[in-house]
């Protein structure tokens, strides 16, 4: 398969799981990948695996997502690195199973997962832009189903309760996602976003009740390859729509607050403000 051939995509969170999962399915496919992981020695293994699998050329870039200066190195480097970027996924995320602050004094979840994919996004803009047409996917959850955005309280310092906290996250992924696509709308850059599935991964490992979900759960989860069939059809795919939720291969239905217009802007405007973007 070269359906990708002459493509370049980059995929955070490649080091493990529906991420590593992801990179190889885009290498079998001709694409040339930028990888970007928090974990050097497994970064490197995943890159080998995505050349020995038909990738042209693999660029790593390890980076920490709980670091937003990190993000913003690595959005110099990719630029430098990359004339055209025809694909961003956007898959690196964390749960947690108690309250930890980054570096910058944010909550870690909100920060991995949505405050950093949002940074890297905007300052990915214009490259996207460019090389249109170009597609964003964003790795959402149905756990976003956990309860509505709390915009008073991003930090979640009223109770910390880790699943609805996880949900929050990936609920923002999909305001995100759905502002995105708004503020793209003919320029030739699609945003979409995704439930991949119930994925045995190691999302969880810091969560023992995560863990001991996933292993009563077991025979009822999805591998990781299965569980990136959703986010190689967005990245390769002839999909036209915008803005869009989607699980197992076509568009699904969200909670209505999932795709409450004011709540996206707000949240956009909020991050802007709380990574430090005009």
């Amino acid at each position: 398969m070269s359906q990708m051939a002459g493509k370049t995509c980059i995929v955070t969170g490649a080091s493990s799981g529906i991420g590593t999962a992801t990179a190889l399915g885009l290498a079998e496919r001709g694409a040339d990948l930028a990888i970007v992981g928090r974990d050097a020695a497994r970064l490197d293994v995943a890159a080998e695996r995505c050349r020995n699998a038909g990738a042209p050329s693999v660029r790593t870039y390890r980076t920490d997502f709980s670091v937003l200066d990190e993000v913003r190195a690595l959005a110099d480097e990719l630029l430098t690195d990359l004339p055209r970027i025809d694909v961003l996924i956007n898959n690196a995320a964390l749960v947690l199973q108690h309250r930890q602050e980054t570096p910058h004094g944010y909550e870690k979840d909100i920060a991995v997962n949505h405050l950093a994919p949002y940074l890297l996004n905007l300052l990915l803009l214009d490259r996207l832009v460019a090389s249109a047409p170009a597609r964003v996917v964003n790795v959402a959850s149905d756990a976003h189903t956990f309860g509505p955005m709390e915009p008073d309280d991003y930090m979640s310092t009223r109770g910390y309760k880790p699943m609805k906290v996880y949900g929050r996250s990936k609920l923002a992924n999909i305001l995100f996602t759905v502002e995105l696509a708004r503020r793209l709308e003919g320029t030739g850059v699609t945003a979409n976003c995704l439930h991949p599935g119930l994925v045995s991964t190691g999302l969880g490992r810091d969560n023992k009740l995560g863990v001991l979900f996933l292993k009563l759960a077991r025979p009822f989860i999805k591998s990781p390859t299965d569980g990136a069939e959703t986010t190689l059809l967005l990245a390769g795919d002839p999909v036209t729509v915008s803005g869009e939720y989607f699980a197992d291969g076509k568009v699904h239905r969200t909670k209505d607050y999932a795709k409450d217009p004011l709540m996206a802007v707000r949240l956009w405007d909020d991050s802007a403000q709380l990574v430090g973007l005009d």
